[in-house]
């Protein structure tokens, strides 16, 4: 029985020093890479595995142990669940959830269908992709489409409580995972392309009970923010700082979703996040710096009181969402160990910043055909300190409404969507999937009404000029800012790494391969092409002493939406679907779990 084995596995575990208010049996069980019970791998969203039985002297001998249909058609991100004897799977809409017995040739245990009104799945901007489940105490926790987040008897699958976060009918879904953290759980919200106004919303693991929810933009009580103890790079944020940089109420239309990953450092006790575009993608609609959308936010998980923001993109003219995973290690800087929080943000430039204060380190373009700004302005006496400096020909502002600007890098899917990247202590690099795409984009005045698209412009999007390929997955050198080794993937590389002790590196690609390569050289050891495009994350787990690797297959997300949804206009997607047409010559749909291992 599952609480049986959770038992065991605990008492097997090493208690760290953790603060005593973390939930200790959630952080204990993480500190075992036997098991994989959260998405990010850890709360520092390292996606890091000491397991080294699989490593780059044996990679190459990898075969399929087994596999699972999931039943679903569409897009598959996030991953399993191991726990014990147990691994469970979710689906895309609509959300199907699986308990998988791994000593019986993954039975099903257990399976959850919720119903769901089908109306949600027209509200979802970029497919009905869900990033996975989330345990806490003997708890599964899963966030539908349409916002209904449960708590799921982790041993028979019964529902312990469901309440709903939002209203698809106002264009409110969820795409996330979400985060358990000691007696609550944290949930975010999608639907910046709908004109919602968004927030990050905690609620009591026993009960459901609302406990804080922070919007994303508005007034100072609504965001959780204190005008002189929050800061904004090392300066209090004043008073109305967001409703200041809005044009009348256009606020209340202004995006910020919080479909991203969340991270957590217990030492620190603060919660970090992203917040996404402003409605619309018209930035002649709303004028000014439209805090705070585009920016990370560390927030106190108890109270959900905001100690630091840094809004990466102002003002957003080109759908640089900025929900990306926010990565936490420690770093020497210049010299010093630092603390720091590293962001590969959709707008094409990778920070590093001191997770502690919010302090700016480091801010570098990590595909070189970023365009758009010339640089992040690094002078803290300057008055445009940590703002990119934007080249005029590139923005959709200044050239107006109506104006198609061409050539902009890179496209509005960014240099990285929220495909999750790795990062290995051994190497001290990071491991990035990234997109290398660039678009037209051409901004049209468009009227609000509920449930209805929100966006005002026009996008296509293709390969940068001169190159043939749309995807790079690189190992980046954050303290320096530098790429360390690049390998061109022929598209957008759109699954999450997995970096581990064993010297290796998996990911997935668009055409279905899971491939691993040496994680010093970038060298490829392996490669197996699965029965569907990888938009998954790559996950590593031991049953019975032996190490597997796991991946779902299921082409999908925006870059895959042309086949996920049967959409052939080519600026259908937000503009994906004319520039991935080619991934049709390539993989079809499919829906499916791998694991692979080594032969006895």
């Amino acid at each position: 029985m599952l609480r049986v084995t959770l038992a065991t596995v605990l008492l097997g575990t090493v208690a760290l020093a953790w603060p005593a208010q973390a939930n200790d049996e959630l952080m204990e069980l993480m500190e075992d890479d036997n098991l994989w019970v959260i998405q990010t791998g850890d709360y520092a969203n390292t996606r890091y595995s000491t397991l080294d039985q699989i490593n780059r002297d044996n990679v190459g001998d990898l075969r399929v142990d087994w596999t699972f249909s999931t039943g679903v058609l569409r897009g598959h991100e996030g991953g399993p669940l191991v726990l014990g004897d147990v691994m469970y799977v979710h689906t895309p809409f609509p959300n199907i959830v699986y308990a998988l017995d791994l000593n019986d040739n993954g039975r099903i245990i257990w399976k959850y269908e919720p119903v769901q009104d089908p109306e949600v799945i027209p509200v979802m901007c970029c497919d009905t992709v869900n990033r996975g489940l989330a345990y806490a105490d003997d708890t599964i926790f899963l966030h539908q489409a349409d916002t209904t987040l449960v708590a799921l008897d982790a041993e028979t699958g019964e529902e312990k409580w469901k309440v709903v976060n939002g209203d698809p009918k106002k264009g409110e879904t969820n795409t996330a995972t979400v985060i358990p953290i000691r007696d609550k759980v944290l949930v975010g919200i999608s639907g910046g392309e709908f004109g919602a106004n968004c927030h990050v919303t905690a609620y009591d693991i026993e009960s459901g009970d609302q406990v804080w929810r922070a919007y994303s933009q508005g007034p100072d009580d609504a965001m959780l923010v204190d005008p002189e103890e929050t800061t904004h790079l090392g300066k209090p944020i004043g008073e109305n700082s967001s409703l200041d940089t809005w044009e009348g109420d256009q606020w209340q239309l202004g995006g910020g979703c919080t479909w991203g990953w969340f991270s957590y450092d217990p030492d620190l006790d603060l919660v970090y996040y992203g917040t996404g575009n402003p409605g619309t993608w018209n930035a002649a609609q709303r004028p000014g710096d439209n805090r705070w959308t585009m920016t990370i936010m560390a927030r106190n998980p108890d109270t959900g009181m905001a100690k630091w923001l840094y809004q990466k993109t102002p003002h957003d003219e080109w759908d640089y969402d900025g929900v990306n995973e926010n990565i936490l290690v420690d770093l020497e800087i210049d010299g010093e160990m630092r603390k720091v929080l590293v962001n590969f943000d959709r707008n094409g430039f990778a920070y590093t910043l001191d997770r502690e204060t919010g302090e700016l380190l480091v801010a570098e373009k990590y595909d070189p055909i970023v365009n758009w700004a010339s640089h992040v302005d690094m002078d803290p006496e300057s008055d445009t300190y940590g703002r990119p400096v934007v080249v005029p020909e590139y923005s959709t502002a200044q050239a107006g409404e109506d104006v198609n600007v061409q050539g902009i890098c890179p496209a509005a899917l960014g240099t990285k969507d929220q495909q999750p990247a790795a990062f290995s202590p051994k190497t001290n690099l990071f491991y990035v999937p990234t997109n290398h795409v660039c678009m037209d984009y051409e901004p049209y005045r468009v009227a609000y009404t509920a449930g209805q698209p929100y966006v005002g412009a026009t996008v296509s999007m293709y390969p940068p000029e001169g190159d043939d390929h749309m995807g790079n997955f690189i190992a980046w050198d954050a303290a320096k800012g530098e790429i360390v080794w690049s390998i061109p993937e022929r598209f957008s590389v759109w699954s999450g790494a997995l970096a581990t002790a064993g010297d290796v590196v998996f990911y997935g690609t668009l055409e279905g391969y899971l491939k691993a390569i040496d994680s010093e050289t970038g060298d490829e050891l392996f490669s197996f092409k699965t029965p569907s495009g990888i938009i998954g994350n790559v996950t590593t787990y031991t049953h019975d002493g032996k190490q597997y690797i796991a991946v779902l297959s299921g082409v999908g997300g925006w870059a895959g939406i042309g086949l996920a949804a049967g959409l052939t206009d080519p600026t259908a997607g937000l503009g994906a679907v004319g520039g991935y047409s080619a991934l049709s010559n390539y993989t079809a749909l499919g829906g499916q779990l791998t694991v692979f291992s080594l032969p006895e």
